[in-house]
């Protein structure tokens, strides 16, 4: 909404003192003109970029419009599945753990976090590296490095929407100035044409270098520093899980290593000590029995 919010203000702000100084807001729709720079603008973008990126910037440009983030409620679901599991390998064991992690669609455990199961791609990293700790066999050290590495990874993947945009941000003064020439083309080929008719034409090619520098500068700009800034906060989540597990392999209590993880929260998102303590380690097993009764009923 404050996407929406900022277009609505920037366009109003624009043609609102364009016409307060005099000018004559119809002037400045050249239907063609935007059709040059914007069909360009679009036909590069599919040139540069392969189908996947295209389909993900689609994706990326509705999260920014509906600031698709992760909530506080999202961090406590994620602190509180890791603190189960955490509290399952502790208390229980290798074989108790491991029948939620290999089916986690199917484990009541899991079931207690549907924010969790409702995002994939975290559920797969949290149960990929929940294997590694009960196989035993990896150190700390090399942990945190494939860690950095798959985190780095997902950075690149999930931030290319913000990448191709900037570009085609960038560009777009230039294809401004392609479509302002093109108008300069038409107008000296009607020369011999009334000063009247030629002032249109010439007026007409200057829209294109403005049309060309407000895309840029006033909508595709600010809406890819808001897809970075929206999927930079749905990564810190794995950023949680990160610090929360490696704390947790080197030795510390679940619910100490709960705090590694909260700490690394954005501090307008992050909750305190006791909200954690509530939401989270004192109502884990209040959150696993209705799963487990659901999972007995379906059995039933």
């Amino acid at each position: 909404m404050s996407v929406l919010i900022g277009l609505l203000i920037a366009v109003g702000s624009l043609i609102g003192g364009f016409a307060a100084m005099g000018g004559h807001v119809a002037v400045l729709w050249q239907p063609w003109e935007l059709v040059i720079i914007l069909g360009t603008a679009i036909g590069t973008y599919f040139v540069a970029n392969p189908m996947k990126t295209v389909t993900d910037t689609g994706t990326a440009v509705m999260e920014a419009l509906r600031n698709t983030a992760p909530s506080q409620a999202h961090y406590f679901e994620v602190l509180g599945v890791l603190y189960a599991l955490m509290r399952e390998l502790r208390n229980k064991g290798r074989a108790e753990i491991e029948q939620h992690i290999e089916t986690p669609y199917e484990s009541t455990l899991f079931a207690a976090y549907p924010g969790v199961l409702a995002d994939t791609q975290l559920t797969t990293f949290i149960c990929d590296y929940f294997r590694l700790i009960i196989v035993g066999k990896a150190q700390a050290h090399e942990v945190e490095a494939l860690l950095d590495e798959e985190i780095g990874s997902l950075f690149q993947d999930r931030l290319k929407p913000y990448y191709a945009l900037g570009t085609v941000s960038e560009a777009l003064p230039a294809l401004g100035i392609v479509a302002a020439v093109l108008g300069v083309i038409k107008a000296m080929g009607a020369i011999d044409q009334s000063p009247a008719l030629l002032g249109g034409f010439i007026g007409a090619a200057l829209v294109g270098t403005f049309a060309g520098i407000f895309f840029s500068y006033g909508v595709i700009g600010p809406i890819s520093l808001k897809i970075k800034a929206v999927r930079e906060k749905q990564l810190r989540v794995y950023i949680v899980v990160k610090q929360t597990l490696l704390a947790f392999i080197n030795g510390a209590a679940p619910q100490v290593a709960l705090e590694y993880g909260r700490k690394v929260i954005s501090a307008a998102e992050r909750p305190s000590i006791d909200e954690v303590e509530d939401k989270t380690i004192s109502g884990a097993g209040q959150r696993a029995a209705p799963a487990n009764d659901r999972a007995q009923k379906e059995a039933a």
